[in-house]
């Protein structure tokens, strides 16, 4: 059994807050992203629900409620979004930096493990957008399953 399902260890979405403080980061995060020179030419059309998705989409990862592959979306789909739209790595890197910015103002956790497993799917997933954004077609099958990140190497703090 991962850690994801053991029982007694709280799931990163758990430990993080649950759905409303995803919702907030994304909300707030979606402001500044919208205000950064780099950052604001790449999302300037989004859709006003993409905050929501966002939130829900990065929440179900986490271990969170089944929201967004339920009603939003699929991984196909979110990768889908990431087509053509060319983004570099400069992107990628102030995506993150405005992401974490936004976390430290908005209380999520900052203990050492949390941040550890965080930015660690942080890092994976935005690559992976990196990688999708130079193409013009999705690789991966349309039922495939969305990613499921837990803690890593077990040792947080909610350990006795």
């Amino acid at each position: 059994m991962d850690a994801i399902n053991k029982p007694g260890v709280p799931t990163l979405f758990e430990w993080a807050g649950g759905t409303k403080a995803f919702e907030k980061l994304f909300d707030k995060f979606y402001d500044k992203v919208l205000a950064d020179d780099l950052l604001e030419p790449v999302f300037k059309h989004m859709s006003p629900e993409h905050r929501l998705h966002v939130a829900h989409f990065v929440a179900e990862v986490l271990g969170g409620p089944k929201t967004y592959s339920e009603q939003e979306g699929s991984h196909f789909i979110m990768i889908s979004k990431h087509l053509q739209k060319y983004l570099t790595e400069a992107h990628r890197k102030r995506w993150i930096e405005l992401l974490l910015q936004t976390a430290d103002e908005h209380s999520l956790p900052d203990d050492p493990e949390f941040r550890s497993a965080f930015m660690a799917y942080l890092e994976w997933a935005t690559r992976i957008a990196v990688i999708n954004s130079k193409t013009d077609e999705v690789t991966e099958s349309a039922d495939s399953p969305m990613p499921e990140w837990g803690w890593g190497v077990v040792g947080g703090p909610y350990m006795p």
